[in-house]
């Protein structure tokens, strides 16, 4: 299957009103700061992809979970860059993997984490206005997965109001 430029990328619950379901996506969406459900059932696709993918490897190597390792390396490799795996997760880990993993690797949660903003609202608001740089680099994107080697470098653009201080609606002058 291709997926063309007006291919969604994530897919809607089948069922479209069930009260757990709704009232759990809401608190979600509420604590990460997620602007609607969308992103979250984009966080939910993306999370059931690769347990499919972890599934395919598993299933070619027929249960033997060394032969899957070495034939999804890269795939792993890739998990454990963006911090969703720890370095001594095998490939079964994937499987036991929750949408909230995904979500706490977004730049804008790990924003709110490193104190920046004083919620993942403002969090967002501050990276979508341009004032959060990863690595150097200005990034406007709420959603940017953050590898954990470019953590340490999410910081206020220096050139930004944002990173004097004493600037008043930094979450540290706050206090």
């Amino acid at each position: 299957m291709t997926t063309g430029k007006n291919t969604k990328s994530y897919e809607t619950p089948n069922h479209p009103y069930q009260g757990d379901r709704i009232a759990e996506e809401a608190d979600l969406v509420s604590r990460y700061g997620l602007k609607n459900k969308e992103e979250f059932w984009r966080a939910q696709s993306e999370l059931r992809n690769m347990r499919r993918e972890a599934r395919r490897l598993l299933g070619e190597a027929q249960g033997d979970v060394e032969a899957a390792q070495e034939a999804g390396s890269e795939f792993l490799a890739r998990l454990r860059r963006l911090g969703i795996l720890g370095e001594n997760d095998d490939i079964s880990s994937v499987l036991s993997l929750d949408v909230t993993d995904l979500l706490e690797r977004r730049l804008q949660t790990v924003a709110y984490r490193k104190g920046l903003a004083s919620s993942t609202k403002q969090a967002r608001q501050f990276i979508v206005h341009g004032h959060v740089t990863v690595d150097g680099a200005r990034v406007t994107r709420p959603s940017k997965k953050v590898d954990t080697a470019e953590e340490g470098t999410v910081t206020f653009d220096e050139t930004s109001p944002l990173a004097d201080e004493l600037h008043p609606e930094r979450a540290d002058a706050q206090e």
